[in-house]
């Protein structure tokens, strides 16, 4: 992987674009040349792909960036990304640092403002560059086939609240071009079938089919000589590159030896896997080799439904005993794969995949997963149909008290393309190209919770396996049963009680992002402006004016009526379109009142009346559809809409028929505090996080009755 940068502009990219990217493409010789690179690779064709320029934005949230999605064909050798910017020639365009990021299967994870994750979030490093006018180029060799995201911000935005129109602005304009040089001639190893190859002036390129169920793959350079003599000078890359993790094997056979091996745990399961072959001797120099694909297979013990049914009847009656015993089909299990038979590898829990919304997906197991010690429990989630890498994997682990012993430990791991299946030899959570998501429960820590933000487009699994590292014959006869909770949700937590979860789009594909938002401005408003009119209303020459007596005046009035039309409606718990109009319209409405008549009654008991008319109407629908009392909870009348309700008529009481020019400062002091303590008991309370589908009512058949509570997301393009 490499950078370069030109001197070109950005105007001049844009007038020779394709001549000039192809010539940056056909500069660099090619990239499986070896020796001799005078002589051209025919089996090698160069492809570009190119999207429309955007415009950037300065970084406020993740809607403030610029998502690119490209399809990197299969067989590709090299990647390159030519990054072209530019901008205009204006006063107020300046040399603005750019943030270009980079990732495979996923939009990538950005953090600019330095905010913190929530517990249990994994978030791996961004690979990014930074760049300035002009263009700039990024290799990469041997690239993942599948989807590459590319996203594009300006720095950070200073919040600054500019009016448009007055203060000049600038256009900056990103375009990504991608360039690929792919094979059209691959030769197929198959396993166990020896694949003559000589080396020259240029690399093998091979691909070996990887099914699914293979614990190991072993390649292997056999009969190696160098122009007849002994010696494998010979590299070999095994894999294809991902950012921002790359995890590809390069295997240096240099040694006098003629036979060169390389062994790799839980390959990626059912798809091709890229092998080069370059020599590492002179231009003139041929290597020959026989290439040797093996792959060691287990069998997988599927856990059918029957023996979950099973299962569940023969626990009802040890729950009690700490570590349940072996079940008759796991008995029948350790009979069925003896000496003769290939030995099992993992238990295999199926997953149903369940489409709930737009990027809202649900796993379940038809029933808990069981896990021993002899093997890893394994499930898989289908996570692959390119529309899920949008959203955020969320994956809840528990165990019960008294199902775990003290001295036991049940390790999980997280991985993509390929399950871990090797607990018995390490714990490192790492298979052929991946590295993994390890997790673990235990007798004091029985619940574990793991958050994998915009994850890749692949099929995940997760591994379970009992381990007692005191006395593991203790684990011998033990089974632990592990709840699963398995979601894909577009924001997490629905964005915390300040954000708002939002759909992006860019062209057909869709992924989620946080904004935040406020509720709260129109009590800060009052309080400022009663504040400071009442520090302007005041008698003798100690008073305090920001503007003039009117002006505040008129502000404070328009604030109160405002707040209390506010809480009103927010007891209504209307629908968020519906109540932001309200809002809206009510604040008119009592601009408009107030500049007619400030001091009349009606003029504010009016829109109130209008707003607690709404209330009431929304309440007694809710009681008639849900046939028992809103606010159904009698705490909620108890302490808090009595109080805020009793606050409310002795305030109003005090400020209609009690107020006099003698006890003023005392009676509207006490209106203010009456009314401020109203509010925050009438507000209702904060929205409980709650999961997109709400399941209430479960059937025996295994299958719930399910309803979505969840609000239409806004898409944002």
């Amino acid at each position: 992987m490499g950078r370069a940068g030109t001197g070109t502009g950005g105007a001049a990219v844009a007038v020779a674009g394709p001549l000039l990217l192809l010539l940056l493409l056909l500069a660099r010789s090619p990239p499986a040349a070896a020796g001799d690179g005078r002589k051209s690779d025919a089996r090698l064709v160069s492809e570009q792909f190119s999207q429309s320029p955007q415009k950037l934005a300065f970084y406020s949230w993740y809607g403030s960036t610029r998502l690119f999605r490209f399809r990197v064909p299969p067989d590709t050798v090299l990647l390159r990304w030519l990054l072209q910017a530019s901008w205009g020639s204006g006063p107020s365009c300046t040399n603005v640092e750019i943030t270009v990021y980079f990732r495979y299967g996923a939009p990538p994870v950005i953090n600019p403002l330095g905010t913190s994750f929530p517990d249990n979030t994994s978030v791996q490093p961004s690979f990014l560059v930074k760049m300035l006018h002009g263009n700039t180029s990024i290799n990469i060799s041997h690239p993942a086939p599948g989807d590459w995201f590319v996203a594009a911000h300006l720095p950070p935005s200073s919040q600054k609240i500019e009016v448009k129109g007055f203060i000049p602005t600038c256009a900056y304009v990103f375009q990504p071009d991608m360039l690929v040089v792919r094979v059209v001639e691959v030769s197929i190893l198959e396993p166990d079938v020896p694949l003559p190859q000589t080396l020259l002036h240029h690399p093998s390129y091979l691909k070996i089919f990887v099914p699914e169920y293979t614990q190991k793959l072993r390649l292997e350079l056999q009969g190696c000589a160098s122009n007849g003599s002994l010696g494998c000078p010979v590299r070999l890359t095994v894999g294809s590159a991902t950012l921002p993790g790359n995890f590809r094997k390069v295997l240096t056979c240099t040694g006098p030896t003629q036979d060169c091996r390389l062994l790799l745990p839980s390959p990626p399961w059912g798809r091709w896997l890229q092998v080069t072959a370059k020599s590492l001797a002179g231009p003139l120099v041929s290597v020959v080799f026989n290439a040797v694909a093996a792959l060691t297979a287990c069998r997988p013990w599927s856990v059918s439904f029957q023996h979950l049914l099973q299962n569940s009847a023969n626990q009802s009656g040890n729950a009690s005993t700490g570590l349940l015993p072996l079940s008759p089909s796991y008995q029948e299990l350790d009979r069925s794969s003896g000496a003769g038979d290939s030995p099992f590898c993992l238990r295999n829990y199926p997953v149903p995949r369940e489409d709930l919304d737009v990027v809202s997906v649900r796993f379940r197991p038809l029933d808990q997963v069981l896990v021993q010690s002899d093997m890893p429990s394994v499930l898989r989630l289908y996570l692959n149909t390119g529309m899920d890498s949008g959203g955020s994997l969320t994956i809840s682990l528990q165990v019960n008290k008294t199902a775990i012993a003290n001295n036991t430990l049940v390790v999980v791991c997280v991985t993509a393309a390929s399950p871990f299946l090797s607990f018995n030899d390490s714990l490192n959570c790492t298979t052929a190209f991946f590295q993994g998501y390890p997790l673990s429960l235990s007798a004091s820590s029985r619940k574990a919770t793991l958050v994998i933000p915009y994850p890749e487009t692949d099929n995940w699994y997760l591994s379970l396996q009992l381990v007692c590292p005191e006395s593991p014959k203790e684990c011998e006869q033990a089974l632990v049963p592990v709840e699963t909770t398995l979601y894909l949700v577009p924001c997490l937590n629905d964005c915390g009680p300040y954000g708002q979860c939002l759909l992006l789009r860019t062209h057909s594909y869709l992924y989620a992002g946080c904004s935040c938002k406020a509720e709260a401005s129109v009590y800060a408003y009052t309080m400022f402006f009663s504040t400071f009119y009442h520090a302007c209303d005041q008698p003798g020459e100690a008073v305090l004016c920001i503007l003039n007596y009117d002006t505040l005046q008129y502000c404070d009035f328009l604030g109160s009526g405002v707040s209390i039309w506010v809480t009103i409606l927010c007891m209504a718990r209307l629908k968020a379109a519906l109540k932001y109009v309200l809002f809206l319209l009510g604040t008119l409405v009592f601009a408009m009142s107030l500049q007619m008549d400030r001091r009349a009654a009606w003029n504010t008991m009016g829109p109130c009346l209008f707003a607690i008319m709404v209330m009431v109407t929304m309440w007694v629908y809710r009681c008639g559809r849900r046939r028992h009392c809103y606010p159904t909870s009698w705490q909620r009348w108890i302490f808090y809409l009595l109080p805020g309700i009793s606050m409310a008529t002795v305030a109003i009481t005090i400020y209609t028929t009690m107020m006099t020019s003698d006890n003023y400062y005392y009676t509207h002091s006490i209106w203010h505090m009456l009314l401020a303590g109203s509010a925050a008991f009438l507000l209702p309370p904060r929205e409980q996080h709650t999961d997109p589908w709400a399941c209430s009512q479960k059937l025996p058949c295994h299958y719930e009755i399910c309803k979505n509570h969840r609000e239409e997301l806004y898409t944002v393009t």
